[in-house]
């Protein structure tokens, strides 16, 4: 079409100098005569006649392929609706909608058939036939750019049919094949942390970091808590051994409370006192718990209450913002005989949620101050209180963080992903540290006032409670003394008011 116009320019400019010229043309016996420029447009149509022939004469030659090519690319947008429509019905557990849309797509999709398998494997799983997802999967190992999902998806199914064993093994093979490959990764740790073998696990956690799988803050956290795990373990076979995982665990992470714990123990066993005192201190800094300064505490055994009050207001000292060192702060100030300061320390405390440790403390601080009827208040209010998560990882008739296997496995794996401890005991309402203080005689009248706040019988102003509280119906000297000087105390504000 362009050259024709161009020609008709060319023709037309030729017509407009006014010559327009002679052409002749003889042919089996015919002449025929033209101005030049009636040739030339002749030529040009003549040209363009036989052009548009000729295409329209390929036009019809093609249109088999043509409908040859429209019929594929039918196929291709009904196959590509199969594949979506079944992956969404899978994805919404429909499965017999999903193993109808699979078949569908693997006849309609034969451009995609790694997209057509998975879906079959997938609608089979959907529809709870996990005999036809394996083979489904089975057939994917054929193809290596299918294997690592086809491995995924037979651990996935072997784990379904509870064969720990096969899924073990299909998650092996994957992260052999694959540098990157989390999923296998993490089913081989959990494996390794079920098992308790915490040395196969801190290998683990080495490779990932090197595949950089996981994070260098998520690698330290696993093995921080995996070293504890290890030196848990060890800690009554093998000592030194233990020492030397909880060590390292306290180093890399200082505020991993476990790990400093165990190893502030076990240097105690070893008379190195220094060292232990360090490692708590560092851990206090970090994260103060309260195993921590109960371990501080016991360091030194020789040693007056006032001088065992100064060490504790050190460490308090170190993260002096922190609940546990405000807390600290109270309990040293008690050691030490004092009760202003104690009562002084106790005011920091005043705007926290009420709790069983907390209860007690306050009850012993009020009988620190000769308050009785103080101290049986916050005695009833610790009964009914909620316990603290903190205060369950110490075993009354053991040791700190004395956790069982799968514990410690568990731990692990929230350690490492949160950087949280976790409470097995705590969650198991397992029996902890009593929270409220052992009664001397002038709280034997108390046991009153706490089965009342656990029963809900009666209300604390009720004057039955004083009426029962004691067999022979009168309070004993040693409690009504300080409830008197409360009660004259009442009646001068009264008077002066």
């Amino acid at each position: 079409m362009v050259l024709f116009v161009i020609g008709a320019v060319a023709v037309a400019a030729i017509a407009l100098m006014g010559d327009s010229g002679r052409a002749s043309v003889e042919w089996l016996g015919w002449r025929l005569d033209m101005t030049a420029a009636a040739a030339a447009l002749f030529v040009l149509f003549a040209a363009l006649a036989a052009a548009v022939f000729w295409g329209l004469v390929l036009w019809i030659a093609k249109s088999p392929q043509r409908s040859a090519r429209a019929r594929a690319e039918q196929r291709r947008l009904q196959g590509a609706e199969a594949l979506s429509r079944g992956f969404l019905a899978a994805a919404a557990g429909d499965g017999s909608e999903a193993r109808r849309l699979a078949q569908k797509a693997a006849d309609l999709a034969t451009e995609a058939p790694a997209l057509t398998r998975i879906l079959a494997a997938q609608a089979a799983e959907t529809a709870g036939d996990l005999p036809a997802a394996k083979a489904a999967y089975t057939a994917m190992l054929d193809y290596p750019d299918m294997r690592l999902a086809a491995l995924r998806g037979l651990m996935q199914n072997a784990v379904a049919q509870n064969d720990r064993a096969g899924a073990l093994g299909y998650a092996q093979e994957a992260y052999s094949l694959a540098r990157t490959a989390r999923w296998a990764w993490r089913a081989l740790l959990e494996n390794r942390l079920e098992t308790g073998d915490w040395a196969a696990a801190l290998d683990l956690v080495k490779t990932a970091l090197d595949r950089k799988i996981v994070s260098p803050i998520v690698a330290d956290r696993a093995r921080a808590a995996l070293l504890a795990a290890s030196a848990a373990s060890l800690e009554e076979r093998r000592p030194q051994q233990a020492l030397d995982f909880a060590s390292q665990s306290a180093k890399l992470k200082p505020g991993f409370v476990p790990g400093a714990v165990i190893a502030a123990r076990l240097l105690v066993e070893e008379g190195k006192h220094s060292r232990a005192a360090t490692l708590i201190e560092a851990a206090w800094k970090e994260n103060p718990h309260p195993a921590l300064w109960l371990a501080y505490r016991d360091l030194i055994t020789a040693e007056t209450p006032k001088e065992r009050a100064r060490r504790l207001s050190s460490l308090a000292a170190l993260n002096p913002t922190a609940r546990e060192s405000r807390i600290l702060a109270v309990e040293q100030a008690l050691i030490a005989g004092s009760a202003l300061d104690a009562r002084d320390a106790a005011r920091a405390l005043k705007d926290e949620p009420v709790t069983a440790r907390l209860s007690g403390l306050f009850a012993r601080l009020a009988y620190a101050q000769g308050d009785t009827d103080d101290a049986r208040l916050w005695m009833a209010r610790g009964a009914a209180a909620e316990q603290e998560p903190d205060w369950s990882d110490i075993d009354p008739q053991g040791q700190a963080f004395a956790y069982a296997p799968a514990d410690w496995s568990r731990l692990v794996s929230a350690y490492a992903e949160t950087g949280e401890l976790i409470h097995p005991r705590f969650e198991r309402r397992e029996a902890v540290m009593s929270d409220l203080p052992r009664m001397p005689v002038a709280y034997e009248s108390a046991q009153a006032f706490v089965t009342a706040a656990e029963s809900g019988l009666a209300p604390l102003d009720d004057p039955g409670f004083y009426a029962g509280a004691f067999d022979d119906g009168s309070e004993p000297e040693s409690a009504a003394k300080p409830a008197s000087r409360r009660r004259g105390a009442a009646a001068t504000r009264n008077t002066r008011r």
